[in-house]
């Protein structure tokens, strides 16, 4: 009978420096020769991370009131437009908006220019009232400048997703990236046996207050992200075989890096930015552990087609299959391209590693579960 651990045991370790902390990749080889029980009596931590596009992003900034005060109600930093209807000088940034002038540029460009310390021209438009009279404000900001900078993501970290293609006879612009015609590529998004959702596929250790890496810095699961769904079809391991869960993250963007945080642009569709994120995988029993002994070919997802509006399925692919470089679809060999970096992946596992080993990160215990049963509606016309 193997032992079973509690977070604040967990935690006590790391703090006499006693913990053992593997990556999901390492403890993916170890399963190949050990038990769950003997990963349970061996192993305390398991890191798992990713690096990838995320376009449900962005960031709040307080900029401070201005003299005489303005009630900001049109706001562009960088010439792009970004969220009024925030009280007085509070914004959100969304990661997607662009600007009036150049496309290629957006909102997840100012918060990685932000991030970097970069001046940004902030431009600002009100009717005016009694008590905010300014109705025009042009300046510059920075993070030093501005009160608060942080990071609040809705939707990251998805816990499984398509593999894209193209079946039509013309290539297709997508946010996977550029899809050419008849099938001539396949592109994916998620870092397989290093994936956190996928190394936690029930979110027994992941949910409201869980402190990750976030951008560089530690962060923390605000909420259950946007289209959670915990019904989709999952293969033999428990693993959703589609997209299924998500997480909302939050943390301070001052602390974070360009390293972690990336703008993109990607070609005719618009802009995106990648988002670095790493959580701890409590090893509290068994069944913990068994869910992160998880290998790449035991992962499977759908294979999709983004040339048609329902987006229908092909066919699955496992993550070994799609890390080799191609991957057999209807009898055709087709090359295959992450979207999302396993360089960075790997660096991001390992620094919240050596955190960790080094008592500058806890584990917490989620203050609420994510719901068990969660579906996505989509919008209908009337």
């Amino acid at each position: 009978m193997s032992t079973r651990k509690t977070v604040e045991q967990i935690n006590e370790k790391i703090k006499k420096g006693e913990a053992v902390v593997v990556t999901a990749e390492e403890i993916s080889k170890m399963a190949m020769s050990m038990s769950p029980s003997e990963i349970v009596d061996t192993v305390d931590i398991v890191t798992t991370a990713t690096f990838g596009p995320m376009c449900s992003s962005g960031a709040f900034v307080n900029f401070g009131h201005y003299s005489p005060p303005i009630r900001m109600e049109e706001i562009t930093l960088n010439d792009v437009p970004v969220s009024g209807g925030l009280a007085a000088v509070d914004t959100y940034i969304g990661a997607t908006s662009e600007s009036h002038f150049d496309h290629q540029y957006g909102g997840a460009h100012v918060i990685e220019d932000l991030i970097a310390g970069k001046d940004i021209k902030i431009k600002a438009r009100a009717k005016g009232t009694d008590c905010y009279p300014n109705k025009e404000v042009e300046t510059i900001i920075n993070k030093d400048s501005v009160n608060e900078f942080y990071l609040y993501n809705p939707r990251n970290a998805y816990q499984n997703y398509g593999v894209a293609v193209n079946t039509k006879h013309k290539t297709i612009y997508t946010y996977m990236g550029t899809l050419l015609p008849n099938i001539g590529n396949a592109t994916y998004s998620t870092s397989g046996e290093l994936s956190p959702l996928l190394n936690d596929p029930s979110f027994r250790t992941i949910g409201i207050g869980t402190r990750i890496f976030l951008g560089g810095t530690q962060g923390y699961v605000s909420w259950y992200g946007t289209q959670f769904n915990t019904m989709k079809p999952k293969n033999d391991f428990g693993i959703p075989t589609s997209n299924a869960g998500t997480i909302a993250v939050i943390g301070d963007a001052k602390e974070m890096s360009t390293e972690y945080i990336k703008a993109a642009y990607f070609e005719k569709y618009g802009v995106s930015i990648f988002i670095g994120i790493g959580i701890p995988i409590p090893i509290l029993d068994e069944d913990i552990a068994k869910a992160c002994m998880i290998r790449n070919e035991q992962i499977e997802t759908q294979i999709i087609d983004y040339s048609e509006p329902d987006k229908p399925s092909l066919g699955v692919a496992n993550y070994e299959q799609l890390r080799s470089g191609s991957i057999e679809i209807n009898g055709k060999k087709v090359k295959t391209a992450p979207m999302s970096s396993l360089m960075k992946a790997r660096k991001i596992a390992a620094e919240l590693k050596s955190w960790i080993d080094r008592g500058e990160f806890y584990i917490t215990q989620p203050v609420e579960l994510f719901p068990k049963e969660s579906t996505v509606k989509n919008l209908k016309q009337r």
